[in-house]
């Protein structure tokens, strides 16, 4: 086994929540891609980090707009997650969910995801196959219902213990 595989292995042992990115290109093209690479950079500025294949409509259209919004899934959501993760860029990974579009920073968000952050780009790189861009959080909207998250772990879905 080589290295890329091996680590592949082990990070399958590294739970995860699954949050779906969208963003929009100058057209007005949506874009969403499930994603288990997101992490907060920072609460000074408040910021999130996530991680986009290079090959991706959606890398492209975060770099035209300069914004993207991360949707955290409920593990209500698993058909939305495993929509969004399809290689089939042609798929319509909006049809389904409640997506509305955020008038103010024209993203469609999730609107019963579990938290929605809207983020405008600060920083970008290229590292390997993807881009990783780094992102100002403009607003974040919370879920009322109780936090259920949908969460990933060695190549499954699975349920997150409730906490006490």
């Amino acid at each position: 086994m080589d290295l890329a595989q091996q680590m592949r292995q082990g990070m399958r042992r590294l739970a995860s929540g699954v949050s779906v990115i969208t963003g929009r290109n100058n057209e007005g093209h949506r874009s969403a891609m499930t994603a288990s690479s997101v992490t907060s950079v920072s609460d000074d500025p408040p910021s999130l980090l996530v991680c986009v294949h290079q090959e991706s409509y959606l890398g492209t259209a975060i770099k035209e707009t300069a914004s993207f919004a991360v949707n955290l899934l409920s593990s209500a959501q698993q058909e939305i997650s495993v929509r969004c993760a399809t290689p089939d860029e042609e798929l319509d990974r909006f049809a389904l969910g409640n997506w509305v579009l955020n008038d103010k920073h024209q993203l469609y968000v999730l609107e019963d995801a579990q938290a929605v952050f809207l983020c405008e780009l600060k920083r970008e790189m290229v590292y390997g196959t993807h881009f990783i861009f780094v992102g100002d959080i403009l607003s974040v909207q919370i879920a009322q219902q109780e936090v259920d998250p949908l969460v990933y772990l060695n190549g499954n879905y699975v349920k997150a213990a409730k906490s006490q």
